[in-house]
């Protein structure tokens, strides 16, 4: 674990802060579209994480955004027997080609589909979150707890950012847009699913389902007691076929409140 966490802080030491706030037009680029951006910081630092994190664990594989986006078959190794490091070299790529603080570097040790460890780390806000499955959750070495939400108050929900979302999807997220509920769209996924864990949001709903963006802050929220759930009550799976959009939140009641709205824009919990 310290090895893995020491890496982390490495990499984005050397890789991604000397790069911020420091980009030239030509060191980003785009990927699916405008919004879907990469910059040579992404890559560097995912060659980095990618040679170190197979040195410590010979005979794993890696899943990571850059190598995905260009090599889309390696994403078969999260179906394999080996087990696999998934990397987000710079998630919140957006924020951090725009100067802001809110991005982070992200990895996690997966096998036969379960999450076994994650490392979240926010270098310029210079904050660490790690988890161990069945070991806790901790940030800057303190134990996290999501607690619930307070009673009677407005849920704070992340959702998918409407520049990634196609008409169905928004329709889906639009019925959040109830009594009970403030929705915005969402940063880093990996700072929020931080946030989840703090208990400073109490929910997402996301819908999409990319393994490096979910699967270091899926274990983060369940080891600090949340709790989440895809659009059929199952769980979220890594190597994908989810029922999305699917919802993480603080408690396992809140989870299966925000997906009943999805479904169908019924909230279960409320009178009519």
């Amino acid at each position: 674990m310290t090895a893995v966490e020491e890496a982390v802080r490495e990499t984005a030491a050397s890789e991604v802060l000397p790069r911020w706030r420091k980009l030239a037009a030509h060191e980003v680029s785009s990927k699916s579209g405008s919004h879907d951006l990469v910059t040579v910081a992404d890559q560097a630092a995912e060659r980095r994480l990618a040679a170190v994190l197979r040195e410590l664990l010979p005979g794993s594989a890696v899943v990571g955004e850059e190598g995905v986006h260009a090599h889309p078959a390696s994403y078969e190794a999260l179906r394999e027997e080996a087990p696999v490091w998934i990397i987000d070299p710079i998630d919140g790529t957006r924020q951090f080609v725009a100067g802001e603080e809110g991005f982070c570097t992200m990895v996690a040790l997966a096998h036969h589909g379960e999450t076994l460890a994650s490392w979240i780390h926010a270098p310029a806000l210079g904050r660490t979150a790690v988890a161990r499955r069945r070991g806790g959750a901790l940030l800057d070495g303190e134990a996290l707890s999501a607690g619930r939400p307070e009673e009677g108050a407005d849920l704070r929900v992340a959702t998918s950012h409407p520049d990634f979302t196609d008409d169905e999807q928004k329709a889906a997220l639009a019925r959040l847009s109830v009594e009970g509920v403030d929705a915005r769209p969402t940063g880093s996924a990996g700072l929020e699913y931080l946030a989840v864990a703090r208990g400073r949001v109490d929910a997402l709903a996301y819908t999409w389902e990319a393994a490096w963006d979910h699967a270091p802050g899926l274990l983060l929220v369940e080891e600090a007691g949340g709790a989440h759930t895809t659009l059929t009550g199952a769980p979220f799976r890594l190597a994908g076929d989810n029922a999305l959009p699917f919802a993480v939140a603080r408690d396992a009641g809140t989870a299966r409140r925000i997906v009943e709205l999805l479904r169908d824009g019924r909230d279960m919990n409320r009178p009519v």
